[in-house]
């Protein structure tokens, strides 16, 4: 349905909860001006961010209006308009944008000014977006709960006194709350979809290589990713196709066509074999999260789906996942922890110290049993396009925890043994999202995790798309604050 704009005049809440591809639309079509959608939105995080702490080192309004206005002047000079013009935009706080400072969780980085903008950032600027502030994010991005040192913590739009996520927890708060339309991120263990799954919107980890990645210290290393979170799955897609297409600054980025994904999402599945595995074969699965995965099962049938109990045998990515995480992070932050050690967080320092004690046959058998987990995977998808599971063990647990130490009576040994269910598929290299699925007895939003075939990343979207579309949790919005 389009956006009826016979009244005159709107509420900052019913343009701040526009579809992203909407709102685009009516921006290039200069019948909403970036300066009327940069005023709802200011509205929008005057009455949430305080709550929410999600949105980090913003300009002052005055400046964000003034963009706001030079992004219509363009607009009246009749120049070329990209796909996410005028759109108001705050990148996460680990990538560096000119203008703004990268703090990436961390008093180290507090005062830092990047020079030049990460590959995503340039691309989103291209695309057109009025860049008004960052988007919190944990320290180094480390966990899936977004506090740190520098901004605090962000909390869950849906119940305050719960965790947004991580690690772009304030990138999922924002969209969720119509602070922001949609938002970037980055996932190496689940950072875009375990912040989707609890603030109850899409997000989206692409098949390692779609999206560029750089800089990057190690750029053969694939297992972290860029990607979107949205409101919907079509504005997930059509962010993507904003941000996917080979770049030789990565020498990992395929060459692919990202308009695709800006297209119809409508496919049909009637017949495709799909495979049911809420917990990935075993793992510990809190009781209000697979209550609510069964009873979705339904809706995947009723898609046409034929839905079969099985997984793929991934209990070896437990340990490629961890020694290899562990060798990135002595990598990336090994050196600043000497001068800068009483500045880390506990667990950034043992998994920096867990992998200074690496040795290079520890890491050459991580890597050869990673290619045993890929081809594994291929072998399972070669009868199931498609798998269904938890995106969290958990519901979105308290913003004063800062990770489930059990689950189901299940002790959890270290601060990311609770996701598994994302970063054992993290190893896989498959695109993944998490749509919503529903809500705990408490309000609490739970997603249900799609992963697809290598490069399959528009197979996903459509899959996602049609139950979305079939069961519509994704509109549910969270309370307005008082």
């Amino acid at each position: 349905m389009g956006f009826d704009l016979t009244r005159g005049e709107f509420l900052a809440d019913e343009i701040c909860y526009l579809s992203l591809c909407e709102l685009a639309r009516l921006l290039r079509t200069r019948q909403l001006s970036a300066r009327e959608v940069m005023t709802a939105h200011l509205e929008q995080i005057r009455r949430w961010n305080p709550r929410l702490n999600a949105i980090v080192a913003k300009l002052d309004d005055e400046s964000c209006l003034a963009l706001a206005e030079e992004a219509d002047a363009r607009a009246a000079r009749g120049e070329p308009l990209g796909r996410l013009h005028g759109l108001p935009w705050a990148f996460k706080d680990l990538e560096a944008a000119t203008g703004f400072p990268c703090s990436r969780g961390s008093p180290i980085f507090r005062n830092d000014r990047p020079t030049t903008d990460t590959i995503l950032v340039e691309r989103l600027r291209q695309a057109g977006v009025v860049p008004i502030g960052k988007t919190n994010t944990p320290e180094f991005g480390m966990g899936s709960q977004t506090y740190n040192s520098v901004y605090g913590t962000t909390v869950n739009p849906y119940d305050l006194t719960k965790t947004a996520g991580g690690s772009s927890g304030g990138a999922a708060a924002s969209v969720a709350s119509g602070m922001l339309p949609g938002a970037d991120g980055s996932d190496l263990g689940g950072s875009l979809r375990n912040p989707g799954n609890f603030n109850n919107v899409v997000g989206f980890r692409p098949t390692v290589g779609l999206v560029p990645t750089a800089p990057s210290p190690l750029p053969f290393f694939g297992f972290s990713v860029k990607g979107p979170i949205a409101r919907s799955v079509p504005d997930a897609a059509y962010l993507l196709a904003a941000m996917a297409g080979s770049d030789p600054r990565d020498p990992e980025c395929a060459p692919s066509d990202p308009s695709v994904f800006a297209g119809n999402l409508e496919c049909s599945f009637k017949g495709v074999r799909v495979a049911w595995c809420p917990d990935l074969g075993g793992l510990p699965l809190d009781h209000r999260v697979r209550a609510i995965l069964e009873s979705q099962r339904h809706a995947f049938e009723a898609l046409g789906c034929v839905i079969e109990e099985a997984h793929p045998d991934l209990a070896a990515a437990d340990e490629v996942f961890l020694t290899l995480r562990a060798f990135r992070t002595w990598t990336h932050l090994g050196p600043l922890l000497a001068g800068h050690r009483a500045d880390f967080k506990r667990e950034a320092i043992q998994e920096i110290e867990e992998g200074a004690r690496l040795s290079a046959s520890q890491v050459s058998a991580a890597m050869v049993n990673h290619g045993q987990i890929l081809d594994t995977m291929r072998r399972f998808q070669d009868a199931y396009p498609f798998m269904l599971s938890a995106v969290n063990q958990v519901p979105p647990f308290n913003a004063s925890s800062h990770w489930p130490t059990e689950i189901e009576g299940v002790v959890m040994q270290r601060y990311i043994a609770w996701m598994k269910s994302t970063y054992w598929i993290s190893a896989t290299f498959r695109p993944a999202i998490s749509v919503p699925a529903g809500f705990t007895p408490e309000g609490l939003p739970v997603g249900v995790q799609i992963v697809g075939r290598y490069r399959d990343d528009l197979g996903v979207l459509q899959l996602a798309n049609a139950f979305e579309n079939a069961t519509g949790v994704g509109k549910r919005r969270p309370p307005a604050p008082a």
